[in-house]
């Protein structure tokens, strides 16, 4: 989580090392977030096959070769194939830590690990500028990526060490012809929203890209309705609270997080400050979600997961139409951190229940399943807001030009900012609601419940049994 936002106070060195343009910096961001996403579900079906711990190994395995590869990356070009090999990594490591610490964890535990899961899960990704910068400032910005061979390694000999393996359904089918239309539609959405920002909406390339993301969605739709073993079994989404659920998980990582991306440009190319300064500017949210979601995720388990949910989308809402209202041309950094801390408090509150909520609105023997599928959502929402608020920052920036007056350059990028804040902040809000009147719970999210009686359920609670 901390290597989706991580590359954000790095963007403006990356961008001057690599001769890179403004749609490759989204690509860095988005090439990751995107394979992520788009693989999540494929690699739920493989660990439930081939053995959970075994998969996360794996993708540990190819997360620190892709970060090397990162850190060496002599172009833009390579930087963004090696971002898009980590996200591969990512989703085997991503798709398997839910029920891993199913496994790992029984009754009362249970909800105090998943409650610092959430934490830090929302945590990390707004960490990851500050523990950017630093690295960006003191050492280099391939410094984000090297980082990550310690500290895999780390990973990898306490998970050797300390976890046992699990399996689903041994007999299961990887859907393969699914995850290509899906990573096709989400990949050709992604990429029309750039372009279009870019080119204009009516570009030729612009309309084949969304027309080829719809084709790609109604195949993907026919191919899972068809298929024995769906990556996502479309009844689920029947259900009035799962469907609200994924709705929520993915409006709430594309509220949250992407306008900080073009913060993260702003305090650096307009306010001059330096990666450390760009990355503390993003602290309030950090320490707000953690503090919340360590301390509070137990508390948070035992209400109906409607309350926590759709309070933090409230409280995100409400963080990023504070931060809309403050900005102008005249603003400095300090006018972000009271928005930012009530975003982040959002963060901590909605994402510890986040998870747990959508293995308690599917049945049992679809728990793996629905795992798979929120963390998709999380991230194709990540993807898709950086793309949709990078065009109304392109179209706010619109016109500058070298030798551009600073006050101009200072109003051009306020307006852009202003227009992404108000943005995030309305989705959240609507998200919000939305979670709020139609989610319902029976009061706890079952994270933090008495462990299963039998060996049977108790592979239901962390994937997909016989």
């Amino acid at each position: 989580m901390v290597d989706v936002t991580i590359v954000v106070s790095a963007l403006p060195r990356m961008a001057d090392g690599l001769g890179a343009s403004f749609s490759a910096l989204q690509w860095v961001m988005d090439g990751y977030a995107l394979a992520m996403a788009a693989l999540l579900m494929a690699a739920g079906s493989a660990a439930d096959r081939f053995g959970r711990r075994r998969l996360y190994l794996a993708g540990l395995a190819l997360f620190a070769l892709a970060s090397l590869a990162c850190g060496l990356a002599p172009g833009a070009g390579t930087l963004i194939a090696a971002r898009a090999a980590q996200g591969v990594g990512a989703a085997a490591m991503f798709a398997t830590n839910t029920p891993l610490l199913m496994a790992a964890y029984r009754g009362r535990d249970r909800g105090i690990a998943f409650g610092i899961w959430g934490g830090t899960s929302g945590a990390a990704a707004a960490i990851g500028p500050v523990l950017g910068g630093l690295l960006t400032e003191y050492l280099n910005w391939r410094a984000i990526f090297l980082v990550n061979l310690p500290l895999t390694a780390v990973a990898g000999y306490l998970t050797v060490r300390h976890l046992r393996e699990s399996h689903g359904d041994r007999e299961a089918r990887i859907d393969i012809p699914g995850a290509l239309a899906f990573t096709l539609s989400a990949g050709a959405l992604t990429y029309g929203l750039m372009r279009g920002g870019e080119r204009g909406w009516t570009e030729h390339g612009t309309l084949a890209s969304l027309a080829g993301a719809a084709v790609a969605l109604v195949a993907f739709v026919l191919v899972e309705r068809r298929a024995p073993q769906p990556l996502l079994d479309l009844r689920l989404l029947r259900r009035p609270s799962f469907a609200a659920l994924m709705a929520a998980a993915l409006l709430l990582q594309a509220a949250a997080f992407p306008y900080l991306t073009y913060m993260g440009l702003w305090v650096q190319n307009v306010l001059g400050l330096s990666p450390v300064q760009a990355g503390l500017a993003a602290l309030p949210m950090a320490l707000m979600s953690l503090l919340v979601g360590a301390f509070g995720g137990r508390t948070l388990q035992r209400l109906a997961p409607q309350l926590p949910l759709g309070v933090g989308l409230l409280l995100v809402g409400a963080g990023a139409l504070l931060d809309s209202a403050l900005l102008g041309a005249d603003a400095g950094w300090a006018t972000l951190l009271p928005g930012l801390a009530v975003s982040g408090l959002g963060v901590g509150t909605a994402m510890p229940v986040l998870a747990p909520a959508a293995l308690g609105a599917a049945p049992p023997q679809r728990a793996g399943m629905a795992s798979g599928a929120v963390n998709t959502f999380r991230q194709l929402g990540f993807a898709l807001g950086i793309a949709a608020l990078g065009t109304l920052f392109t179209h706010a920036l619109h016109g500058l030009a070298p030798g551009t007056p600073l006050p101009a350059v200072r109003a051009a990028y306020a307006t852009g900012l202003t227009r992404l804040t108000l943005t995030s902040g309305l989705v959240a809000v609507a998200a919000g609601l939305m979670v709020l009147m139609v989610v319902r719970g029976a009061g706890g999210t079952g994270a933090g419940q008495a462990a299963p009686s039998s060996p049977r359920t108790a592979v239901a609670a962390g994937g997909r049994p016989r």
